[in-house]
């Protein structure tokens, strides 16, 4: 388990309200008491250039904003927390775990945003270093069982109504046929259980190797 982990990739996604960012967090705290030492950064953002692009995105201001600059914005920020952060974090023997990646892209600008899914997938090998992780964990909830858990204030990505977020999510579910190393949990249960889920899927052995 430690050696399979050290220097390894891991990201967790999913549609908004999902519970990612409280499951990576979990993640790494695991993984830790494991005796492997951990990053953990979110996408977009993580370093000075990557807050800013964030903001930009996020801000419900901007919603004239179009589907391509959205995308080419996430992946400015992916370029830019790959170099700062990310490499040098797996380079030195830690395992990274992150809060997004290249699989929301593919669903919101390319599933839902109408892009298309290949399409994206081929910007991003001409944009990234790296494309894949070692291991892609979709969490996946239904938009009732999401609402309650976002915050009153929604973003602009959050903003875009139900509809959007239904194609998001068929988005995300459609991704385990496309590429291998992306799993789908179900976490529509508590966080405990949800945790659980995640770590059993870790210490299954299928991380990439």
């Amino acid at each position: 388990m430690n050696y399979e982990l050290k220097g390894k990739f891991i990201v967790l996604d999913g549609p908004d309200g999902c519970g990612k960012s409280t499951q990576a967090k979990l993640l790494a705290e695991w993984i830790n008491q494991q005796g492997i030492e951990t990053s953990q950064f979110r996408d977009p953002g993580t370093t000075a250039i990557g807050e800013q692009i964030r903001h930009i995105l996020l801000n419900p201001e901007h919603a004239a904003m179009c589907t391509r600059t959205e995308l080419l914005l996430y992946m400015a920020a992916r370029a830019q927390v790959w170099v700062e952060c990310i490499k040098p974090a797996m380079e030195a023997g830690k395992c990274v775990i992150l809060d997004r990646w290249v699989s929301s892209t593919c669903a919101y600008q390319g599933f839902a945003g109408g892009f298309g899914v290949d399409n994206v997938i081929k910007i991003a090998a001409d944009c990234l270093e790296r494309t894949w992780p070692d291991m892609t964990i979709i969490l996946d909830v239904d938009l009732q069982t999401a609402a309650p858990r976002m915050k009153a204030t929604l973003d602009r990505m959050e903003q875009k109504g139900v509809d959007y977020h239904a194609k998001v999510r068929q988005g995300f579910l459609s991704l385990a046929d496309k590429q291998k190393n992306i799993f789908i949990l179900d976490a529509s249960a508590d966080i405990d259980s949800v945790h659980k889920k995640v770590v059993k899927l870790v210490e299954s052995g299928r991380v990439a190797v």
